[in-house]
C-alpha cells in the first residue's frame, strides 16, 4: 500500500514519529508521500525524507489556507528550491479553500495558477486540495487542459457529477481517505461510479482518522482501514485494492514499479 498524502512530519508526531513509521511498515505500507504546507514545513518534511530514504517522499507547494498578502514571496522561495537539484516528486499541497474564509480568494486563485504552471514546466504531478471551491477549481483546470497535467484531487468528498467532472481531466485520480469509513459518508455510492483504477489511498494524517480511530490522531498505518472499505465498495479482495491503487500511485509519481 502507498499512503499518498500524509503530514507525519508535523509537530503532532514529534514524540513518536519513528514508531509511527514502523507501524506503517508493519501494516504493509511501502511508501509515504508528504505534501508540503508552507515555508515552515519544508525543513521538517525534508529531514524526515532524509531519515527514511526511499520510504518517505517530499512534495513542494503552498496550501491555500496558508496564503496571505506575502504569498508571492513564499512562492518565490519554493520555486528557488524547485530550480535546484531536488527530489520533489510532486507540486502539492496546492488548491483552493473558501470554506472558512474567502478573504484571499483572488490570491488563492492566482497562487493555484502559478503552481499549476510549475507542474507543467517541471513535468510533475499536482496534488490538489479543494473545499467549497469546486467550480473555481474546474475553471482553473480548464485553462490548462491542453497541458496534459496529472495528479490527485486530494480528499475527494463530492458528488457523482463532481467526480465525473474532475475525472474528465484524464491524468488525474481521486484521493480517498478515512471519510470513506464514516457511517454517513456518501462516498461509497459515488465511488461505485468511479473505476478503481482512478482511485488512490491516503490518510491525510494527522487528520480524518478512519473508523475505528475516528476522532483520534490519524497515522499512515491506518490506510489499511481505507483499503478494507474500498474492497467492500468494489466487491473485491483487499489485495486487489492494494495492488491496483499502489500501481496507480507508482505510475503517477514515477516510483519504481
Amino acid at each position: 500500500m502507498i499512503d499518498t498524502h500524509s503530514h507525519i512530519y508535523g509537530p503532532e508526531f514529534d514524540e513518536d514519529r519513528d514508531f509511527v513509521v514502523e507501524r506503517a511498515r508493519q501494516a504493509g505500507v511501502e511508501a509515504i508521500l508528504l505534501p508540503n504546507i508552507n515555508a515552515d514545513s519544508v525543513l521538517p518534511m525534508l529531514e524526515l525524507c532524509r531519515a527514511y530514504p526511499q520510504f518517505c517522499f517530499p512534495m513542494i507547494g503552498l496550501h491555500p489556507e496558508d496564503i496571505r498578502e506575502d504569498y508571492q514571496t513564499r512562492l518565490d522561495e519554493m520555486e528557488d528550491l524547485l530550480e535546484k537539484p531536488h527530489s520533489f516528486l510532486a507540486i502539492g499541497e496546492v488548491g483552493l479553500d473558501f470554506y472558512w474564509d474567502d478573504t484571499f480568494r483572488k490570491q488563492q486563485i492566482e497562487a493555484l495558477e502559478r503552481q499549476i504552471c510549475w507542474a507543467r514546466d517541471y513535468n510533475l504531478p499536482l496534488v490538489i486540495h479543494c473545499r467549497s471551491a469546486h467550480r473555481e477549481l474546474v475553471e482553473a483546470m480548464e485553462r490548462h487542459r491542453a497541458d496534459n497535467l496529472s495528479g490527485i484531487f486530494h480528499c475527494f468528498g463530492g458528488t457523482c457529477e463532481e467526480a465525473a467532472e474532475l475525472l474528465s481531466f484524464e491524468g488525474f485520480v481521486l484521493g480517498i481517505g478515512g471519510v470513506l469509513t464514516y457511517k454517513k459518508s456518501t462516498l461509497p455510492e459515488v465511488l461505485r461510479t468511479v473505476p478503481l483504477e482512478r482511485v488512490v489511498m491516503e490518510t491525510d494524517s494527522p487528520y480524518l482518522a478512519p473508523v475505528p480511530h475516528r476522532g483520534k490522531r490519524n497515522e499512515s498505518a491506518y490506510v489499511v482501514y481505507v483499503a478494507q472499505r474500498l474492497a467492500e465498495v468494489y466487491g473485491c479482495d483487499v489485495s486487489v485494492v492494494d495492488n491496483v491503487t499502489t500501481s496507480t500511485a507508482k505510475r503517477l509519481f514515477g516510483l519504481p514499479m
